[in-house]
């Protein structure tokens, strides 16, 4: 992903819901006095400098480029965008799917400027084979239906052909809000999206579709979207400055912070070492694995750094121990959901006051009765990913899936807990519905133990940060680990370990960057 956005206030990037998006475009036409024609032209000139510089390898001359356009909005400005083609010296022609009569005004101007030069329109498909780059702009941010018939037909034919795809604001029949796919969608290569980021796309789906996504200015000050609202912000690396302070040079280790990490089960101790090994990398000055008698031989075996103790289900006084001094707790990866773990389990959330980062098993243990976790003593960052969230929801997965961000939102209010949803732009909730996304794709993160891992950054940070704070940059580190790694070996064969490694290489390049800034402030 790129951003050309240049925010507003302290670096802020947001993301706006469809019904935003529609008052930021009525506030600059009504209020500011810019007319949806000039907003139309500059999105489709502002397009076409992405796509020349990109999927158009610097110029736009001899291209073959074929214009999939239909009757709205989103179809003028696939028209502006043959036009600019069309002056950069491509071979530009447009299929248009639709009925003229149903031309919106602004897109009936700008089929006819395109029209009075000379441009070519046609309704047949055939030609879509032919071109070198194809241009999605068939459906925009207003597509409520399910795709069917003659535009089914298109979005399939522009799948099929093998010619990149580069689409205008949204790939046609991904769902503006939810990042469903309605029906059938374009799968582009990249995409140019306006003025700014929109639910949709940044979610597993719309990011599969959506290819490299790069935010165009349309004319309007960014700022304007103070009048109107936004529905969640991306988590920028200098939001993630602010609140990863350089060290003090007096820290010692305990200051530094003591994670306790209850986890680890037989067969599931490297899950309780990878969290571990993860608040270490993290920062954390010291660590410490509380697991079950049975386990904490091989956890020993599998970690120098850290520290183990032994829990015992039958003397919580003993937990209470454990928990005496530590900065923060990590409690369920590996560490099973038999009826000890849940005594353990509960005992720590509801009588602990300190910040507990609750994953994977522990989670398991409050399915279909997520509400009860609202009565927790401890500050709680819940880190599910679909499938858990889904089963402290008492739905699917799938549904889950569906609606994200409605999603996120529910399950922090239920659980008056920080709530960290997993998946391609993690999301992080709190329960006043303030969310951020993390603007990290990395399919390499798809492997055994990430989440352990993570788990393990989360508390590293939640020594020092509040929360939702910790939570948003844990999100952020750990992608841009897994970035780190992929850039040198690809998207797939990262393991767990490797990837805690490069979380300190993350931390050092948003440092040095922050200690650069400071340097050219002085």
């Amino acid at each position: 992903m790129s951003d050309s956005t240049r925010g507003y206030g302290a670096a802020k990037v947001v993301v706006l819901s469809r019904d935003q998006m529609r008052a930021f475009d009525a506030c600059a036409i009504n209020e500011c006095g810019v007319s949806g024609l000039l907003l139309m032209e500059n999105a489709g000139r502002g397009a076409v400098d992405v796509l020349e510089r990109g999927l158009l390898g610097g110029a736009a001359l001899g291209k073959r480029v074929v214009v999939v356009a239909g009757t709205g909005n989103n179809g003028g400005d696939g028209f502006v965008v043959a036009r600019h083609l069309a002056v950069r010296g491509a071979e530009v022609s447009v299929v248009l799917c639709g009925d003229l009569a149903r031309f919106t005004p602004d897109a009936r101007a700008n089929h006819d400027a395109w029209v009075g030069i000379d441009g070519d329109v046609t309704t047949e498909l055939d030609g879509i084979a032919s071109a070198d780059v194809l241009v999605d702009a068939l459906f925009g941010t207003g597509l409520d239906r399910l795709i069917d018939g003659a535009d089914r037909e298109a979005i399939v034919r522009m799948n099929d052909a093998g010619a990149p795809i580069f689409a205008i604001d949204i790939p046609s029949g991904i769902h503006a809000d939810r990042g469903e796919v309605m029906g059938v969608a374009v799968r582009a290569t990249a995409t140019a999206t306006f003025a700014h980021y929109k639910r949709g796309l940044l979610t597993p789906n719309g990011a599969a579709h959506a290819g490299v996504l790069t935010v165009v200015d349309i004319g309007v000050p960014a700022e304007l979207v103070r009048r109107t609202g936004h529905d969640a912000q991306l988590i920028t690396d200098a939001d993630a400055r602010r609140w990863l302070s350089p060290r003090a040079l007096d820290v010692h280790k305990y200051r530094a912070g003591h994670v306790l990490v209850i986890a680890g089960s037989p067969g599931k101790t490297g899950a309780a070492a990878l969290a571990a090994r993860g608040a270490s990398k993290a920062g954390a000055g010291a660590a410490t694995v509380a697991t079950w008698v049975e386990s904490a031989a091989a956890i020993e075996a599998l970690s120098l750094e850290c520290m183990t103790a032994r829990l015992d289900a039958s003397r919580l006084d003993s937990v209470d121990a454990l928990l005496q001094g530590k900065s923060a707790v990590v409690i369920g990866p590996g560490l099973g959901t038999d009826e000890r773990a849940r005594r353990v389990v509960g005992h720590v959330l509801m009588t602990h006051e300190g910040v507990v980062v609750v994953d994977a098993d522990a989670l398991s243990t409050f399915a279909g009765h997520a509400i009860d976790l609202a009565r927790a003593k401890a500050k709680l960052i819940l880190t599910p990913h679909a499938g858990e969230a889904a089963r402290l929801l008492s739905t699917t997965s799938v549904l889950i899936e569906s609606d994200r961000y409605a999603a996120v939102r529910s399950l922090a209010k239920l659980t008056n807990a920080v709530v960290l949803l997993k998946g391609a732009h993690t999301l992080i909730a709190d329960p006043a519905g303030r969310v951020v996304v993390c603007p990290v794709v990395c399919p390499a993160l798809a492997t055994a133990g990430s989440g352990d891992v993570l788990a393990g950054i989360i508390g590293a940070f939640a020594c020092g940060a509040a929360p939702f704070e910790a939570a948003a940059l844990g999100a952020l580190v750990h992608g841009r680990a897994g970035e780190a790694w992929s850039r040198a070996h690809g998207d797939r064969g990262l393991l767990a370990g490797e990837l805690a490694s490069r979380t300190t290489d993350a931390i050092a390049a948003l440092l040095s960057a922050h200690a650069s800034a400071s340097t050219r402030t002085r």
